[in-house]
């Protein structure tokens, strides 16, 4: 059985707050829903200050659908580590952990918009020290014994419910983000299929005598949308697709590497790349991949067209896959 994620970052270009309430509840139906039906995860992420309502607070979904579900995990891919307070991400985080009984999967980055930095008024310079600061601190004050923070004494509560602590994965591009995982002795989450730099992580564990894992993407990640009819779905559907992925290549220069990079320019050219795919429940099985990504809410796509890809998802393909 492969590992089925449902991903939502609930875009929405042109929203209004009613439509976008909406949605939002929506998300919540479905991941009940994907619950009820097997779906092993529900993936967010965090981006500031989008024109499009790209969701910026990650955690808060993450506390809502915990209580609209009872099994699936909830992956955080990515929190933008250094803009956040290290000591209230602890509490929020351990709070988190707690109400999900450990179904809480987080990944923290670093970004790669200087202008979030700037929404923030936090120094892009400084955002290596910043991250490791925070993956320090997040780790002591787990503990729930007293430790030493900026020149202080402090304690944090509650402890989480995951013991030794929640599970928390670095996660980047980078040869430092490699080493910043394999020094805390931290899972790390190559941003793309690297297996160079999965080699570079293992080879800096034994340096340090630290122990860690990876959880990398595989070389074909698509991100999957479910139709009986595919040329009708993109026909229709497919400015919604191209949104997200021209907003992707927007941020990203030419020294990111991520396993959302579209070059293309039209839906055409998109739907040739493979990286966003519309298939047939049928289709969809004979991938034959470890990994299921559905995005039924890509770009700001209308709820009913998400709700059809759902359907088809859990009540067709997971049935033939079990």
């Amino acid at each position: 059985m492969p590992v089925t994620v449902v991903r939502f970052n609930l875009v929405e270009p042109g929203a209004t707050p009613a439509s976008l309430a909406a949605r939002y509840r929506t998300a919540l139906e479905m991941a009940g829903y994907a619950d009820e039906h097997g779906v092993t995860t529900v993936q967010t992420e965090e981006h500031h200050g989008v024109d499009n309502n790209w969701l910026p607070s990650p955690f808060a979904l993450a506390a809502a659908v915990f209580g609209a579900t009872k099994r699936l995990a909830v992956t955080v891919s990515a929190i933008i580590g250094p803009l956040h307070d290290p000591l209230r991400l602890a509490e929020d985080i351990a709070v988190l952990d707690l109400l999900g009984a450990g179904r809480l999967v987080t990944v923290a980055g670093i970004g790669y918009r200087p202008e979030e930095y700037a929404l923030f008024d936090v120094d892009w310079k400084r955002r290596g020290r910043l991250q490791d600061e925070l993956l320090e601190t997040l780790l002591n004050a787990w503990t729930g014994e007293p430790f030493e923070y900026r020149g202080r004494t402090v304690r944090v509560t509650p402890r989480p419910f995951t013991e030794p602590h929640p599970l928390l994965l670095v996660g980047g591009s980078s040869k430092a983000a490699a080493r910043r995982a394999a020094r805390l002795g931290l899972p790390f989450f190559p941003s793309a299929h690297l297996p160079e730099l999965e080699a570079y992580y293992k080879e800096r564990l034994i340096e340090y005598g630290t122990e860690g894992w990876t959880m990398m993407p595989a070389a074909e990640t698509p991100l999957l949308h479910i139709a009986e009819d595919p040329d009708r779905t993109w026909a229709r559907y497919g400015e919604h697709f191209l949104h997200e992925a021209r907003t992707y290549a927007s941020w990203q220069s030419g020294d990111i590497r991520s396993a959302v990079r579209s070059a293309a320019g039209t839906v055409e050219e998109l739907r040739a790349e493979g990286v966003y795919r519309v298939v047939t429940p049928g289709q969809c099985v004979a991938l034959g991949l470890d990994n299921l990504v559905l995005h039924p809410l890509c770009g700001g796509m209308p709820v009913e067209e998400g709700w059809r890809s759902l359907r088809l998802l859990c009540e067709d393909v997971l049935p033939r896959l079990s």
